[in-house]
């Protein structure tokens, strides 16, 4: 059982980079079109489309309607206190990528946090971290990636995760690889499985309202999404590479 959950991470990294790759369609060859091919950065549209529409029917099949039970039906302060509890179990991983950023302030930031929470905040299920000014801020290999100068290769939609590119897929893998949790046995696979359950169902009903309007108001709603993913990694991207904490590394100078 052991030696196969430690396979497990690398079996995925290939599958899901393999679903990046597969189907991609050749470049046009007039130039507009070619333009327009290159600036999705889709080339495997076709396959990820397949994919959207299975994640849509899962979405309206069963994410949405049991993430907005879970909304209407779980006292809020639980909702809360769950929330707080997995985000805490996160910060190890934030401060990791922290440090690969060159940014020990935000790594040590993550570190008080996750001990403060985790003893003052009842294993994470109260903030007193965020009552004393320090703030959560995500950091991911994805990110991470970026910032040591990887590009983001195609875009590709992942099987129930959704948008992504081959660079954060790469980076999903390997968060899953440095969770604790996810090759452990007995009890704590439990448990990171209802972790992960609990943050989809969370931020699937907090993000309902605008979900809904966008699919409303959008003539393509996947291409929509496609955008807005981009662009929002883009916008995390640049904030952690001009973060004032951060330490700018010197480059290698190459002998002429």
């Amino acid at each position: 059982m052991m030696n196969r959950l430690k396979v497990w991470p690398s079996t995925v990294m290939i599958v899901l980079i393999g679903l990046a790759l597969g189907g991609c369609a050749s470049p046009p060859s007039d130039p507009d079109d070619r333009a327009d091919f290159e600036a999705k950065n889709d080339p495997a549209e076709p396959t990820n489309r397949a994919v959207f529409d299975a994640n849509m029917a899962f979405d309206r099949s069963l994410l949405k309607p049991v993430a907005l039970a879970y909304q209407d039906n779980v006292p809020a302060p639980a909702q809360s206190g769950l929330r707080n509890a997995f985000s805490n179990l996160g910060e190890p991983v934030v401060a990791f990528n922290d440090l690969l950023q060159a940014n020990p302030k935000r790594a040590w930031d993550a570190v008080l946090r996750f001990v403060l929470n985790s003893t003052l905040g009842m294993g994470g299920l109260l903030d007193p971290a965020g009552d004393f000014g320090i703030k959560h801020r995500d950091a991911d290999y994805g990110e991470t990636l970026a910032l040591w100068g990887i590009g983001e290769g195609p875009y590709v939609e992942l099987p129930l995760f959704g948008p992504s590119n081959v660079r954060d897929t790469v980076g999903l893998v390997l968060t899953f690889a440095s969770d604790p949790l996810t090759l452990a046995v007995g009890p704590p696979v439990i448990f990171s499985l209802a972790r992960g359950a609990d943050v989809a169902l969370d931020t699937r009903a907090r993000q309902n309202e605008a979900l809904e309007d966008l699919q409303k108001n959008s003539f393509d709603y996947y291409a929509t999404l496609r955008s807005a993913y981009r662009q929002r990694r883009d916008s995390l991207i640049e904030d952690a590479k001009n973060d004032n904490h951060r330490i700018e590394l010197d480059k290698p100078t190459v002998a002429h």
